[in-house]
C-alpha cells in the first residue's frame, strides 16, 4: 500500500468509489437528457416541417382548382359568347327574311315584257347579291318541294291533290324556310301531297 491509501481508512476507500459511479451516472444522465431533448427538437421539427408539407400540399391543391375553375368558366364565357352571337346573328336575319321575300315576290310579278329593262335588272342583281352574302354567313334556304314531309323543317298549312307527288311529299311552297348554320331559322310553309 501506498502512504496515501495507508491514511486512508478501510470505509473512506468505500466512500470515494460511489463519488466516482455517481459522476458516472450523473454524465450518463447528462447525455441521455441531452439526447432527449435532441430526440424531442428532432420530432418537433419534424411535426413543422409535416405541417408545411399539408399546407403546400393544401395550397398547391387550391391553386390547382383555382385553375381548373378558371378554365372552365373562360370556356364557359367562350360558350356563351359564342351562342350570343348566334342568337344576335338569328334576330338580324329573321329581319331581313321579309326583305327577300319581298325581292322574291316583286321579281316574280314582273310582266315578261319588262324582264330585260335596266331596272329590273338591277334589282335582280341586288336580290343576287344579298342571297350571296347571307350564304357567305350561313344561311340557305331548306329545300322542300319534292322532299319528303319534315315537321323539323315544314310547317304543312294544307294539303293539295297531286298527281306529281306521292303522299307525304311536298308538293308546294308557300313560304321559303331558311337556315343558320344547323338551326332552323324560319320553318316552310308548305301543301303536302294527299
Amino acid at each position: 500500500m501506498s502512504e496515501n491509501e495507508k491514511d486512508l481508512e478501510p470505509g473512506q476507500e468505500a466512500a470515494q468509489e460511489p463519488e466516482v459511479e455517481t459522476a458516472e451516472a450523473q454524465s450518463e444522465e447528462t447525455v441521455s437528457g441531452t439526447g432527449e431533448k435532441a430526440e424531442k427538437k428532432e420530432k418537433k421539427k419534424k411535426e413543422k416541417k409535416d405541417k408545411k408539407d399539408e399546407k403546400i400540399a393544401e395550397l398547391q391543391d387550391r391553386v390547382t382548382r383555382q385553375m381548373a375553375e378558371f378554365e372552365n368558366f373562360r370556356k364557359r364565357t367562350e360558350k356563351e359568347k359564342a351562342a350570343m352571337y348566334e342568337i344576335g346573328a338569328k334576330g338580324v336575319i329573321e329581319k331581313i327574311l321579309p326583305v327577300v321575300d319581298n325581292f322574291e315576290r316583286g321579281l316574280a310579278a314582273v310582266p315578261p315584257e319588262e324582264k330585260d329593262s335596266a331596272f329590273v335588272e338591277g334589282m335582280n342583281m341586288i336580290y343576287k347579291q344579298l342571297m350571296t352574302e347571307l350564304e357567305s354567313i350561313g344561311v340557305k334556304p331548306i329545300e322542300a318541294v319534292g322532299q319528303e314531309f319534315n315537321p323539323d323543317f315544314h310547317n304543312a298549312v294544307m294539303q293539295v291533290e297531286s298527281e306529281e307527288y306521292e303522299s307525304g311529299i311536298v308538293a308546294s311552297e308557300l313560304q321559303k324556310g331558311y337556315m343558320y348554320r344547323d338551326s332552323v331559322v324560319r320553318h316552310s310553309m308548305v301543301g303536302v301531297a294527299q
